[in-house]
């Protein structure tokens, strides 16, 4: 039978047996339908299923597996590195699945597969509650929280894994399981930080505090302090409460000029954030500075217009202890060879409730105080730029900074091809990860996701002997 014709038949079965929009390639609204954040990502799924309920998710998955295709899964849809969609393949698209529920009186909202961070802080905001979430508010929360989740609340309230209270899954034999802390307990473990690699999580629940506004905004340095304005962020950082959060970046500005920002957040008590403000300030000579009460939906919004959907995108990734004159000197050096004015530089401080949590008590690999790098690189397509320079310029900066790296890396924020960084980035976790993989989803149908490398068999470590 020819893939078309599987394709084809695939596509009736789904049809007939579930609620969800079945799209094939070559379909009118193939193209919006297959459309991810980064643009760059260029694979085209033969089907892509938009699921409506956790019964579509099981149906699609069965269908993928009775005729062998191989398979993706889609989330918000804040993909750079393309793990949302496979070439030739089958995508679970959960992206309109996006209900958010709040129990107001147990702090809790249950979180559907496909919600973003925006949607998410907008659902709690009237209760004066939040959950952890990244930096941005187009990121999807359950994408997000599988991976680990570094985000703007991470001092005083942890990872966003370090939130999740349970989640709802589809196996890869087809089953829909509930696990926590009493069920499905190493599924669950799993989950928090060992990205889509047991299942397609359908909802979950996670924990919500109570921050009804925030002190925000950014402090912009010329990029000539950046030593300076470090130095003395680490001074400023090593006594300030866990409700200060400070992400220091590297970027251009809209004139072309190199400059160092801090978006820095008070989420505590009104009042008791700007003599911190002040301190941030005076670390040298602000270009600029817009620091206002907010709330913290509008807090996020503000780093959206650096990541606008259509442009293309590649990213590395690092673990920096603390700040050297050598690692802020590379730092530095990499921006002045900067080949896009999009690109840039974003440092996440670890620090405060996300180190108290015990190494193993979830997947995260690292639990000491730390900064995790987000080199970024973003541009315009055109039919004159192929892209290479840009992605080049992300190497190079990631591979003059090994040398002062921590082992392993971020894995939310590694590509595919970044086997070794990830499996240092899960440290002494990797081999009970490995084993819960090899329990709860034996045949690798989840292996477009965040890289877990798997032991080999005896059967593959003799294959390799004869090739």
């Amino acid at each position: 039978m020819s893939v078309t014709n599987v394709i084809g038949i695939a596509a009736r079965e789904l049809r007939a047996q579930t609620q969800a929009r079945v799209v094939v390639r070559g379909d009118e609204d193939y193209i919006p339908t297959r459309r991810i954040w980064n643009e760059a990502v260029q694979d085209q799924p033969a089907l892509i299923v938009v699921c409506k309920a956790a019964a579509d998710v099981q149906a699609a998955l069965r269908i993928a597996r009775e005729y062998r295709l191989p398979l993706s899964v889609r989330g918000g849809g804040h993909d750079w590195a393309g793990r949302a969609l496979r070439h030739d393949g089958l995508v679970i698209d959960l992206s309109h699945m996006k209900q958010v529920s709040a129990d107001v009186d147990a702090s809790v909202a249950t979180i559907q597969g496909g919600a973003t961070a925006a949607e998410v802080t907008s659902a709690v905001a009237p209760y004066g509650l939040v959950a952890a979430t990244g930096s941005c508010g187009t990121v999807g929360i359950v994408g997000l929280t599988l991976g680990g989740g570094y985000g703007p609340l991470m001092p005083r309230y942890g990872l966003a894994s370090d939130n999740l209270l349970s989640a709802e899954v589809v196996l890869a034999d087809g089953r829909l399981v509930a696990c926590d802390e009493r069920e499905n307990t190493e599924l669950f473990w799993a989950l928090r930080g060992g990205g889509g690699n047991f299942g397609v999580v359908t909802s979950i629940r996670v924990r919500l505090h109570p921050v009804r506004e925030v002190l925000a905004g950014m402090i912009c340095f010329p990029i000539s302090e950046a030593e300076s304005v470090l130095r003395g962020y680490a001074e400023v950082i090593a006594s300030a409460p866990e409700e200060l959060s400070v992400s220091p970046a590297m970027v251009s500005r809209p004139d072309g000029s190199l400059v160092i920002d801090l978006a820095a957040m008070w989420s505590g008590e009104s009042g008791q954030g700007e003599p911190w403000m002040a301190r941030l300030k005076r670390l040298g000579t602000p270009l600029m500075e817009q620091v206002s009460r907010i709330t913290y939906r509008d807090w996020l919004g503000m780093f959206d217009s650096r990541i606008q959907p259509g442009r293309h995108c590649a990213a590395q990734s690092r673990w920096l202890a603390g700040f050297t004159p050598e690692n802020i000197a590379s730092l530095v050096a990499g921006m002045q060879q900067l080949t896009s004015p999009f690109s840039g530089i974003i440092l996440h401080h670890f620090r405060g409730a996300a180190t108290r949590v015990p190494l193993g008590a979830t997947v995260f690999g690292l639990r000491k105080e730390h900064f995790m790098l987000e080199i970024v690189a973003i541009w315009e397509p055109s039919a004159e730029d192929d892209g290479v320079a840009h992605q080049q310029w992300a190497r190079d900066i990631s591979q003059n900074l090994a040398p002062y790296a921590l082992p392993g890396g971020y894995p939310n924020m590694l590509g595919p091809e970044e086997h070794e960084q990830a499996a240092l980035g899960f440290g002494d976790n990797l081999s009970r990860l490995q084993r819960a993989k090899r329990l709860f989803d034996p045949e690798n149908v989840f292996s477009s996701t965040i890289s877990l490398p798997l032991p080999q068999t005896g059967a593959e470590q003799q294959n390799r002997v004869h090739d």
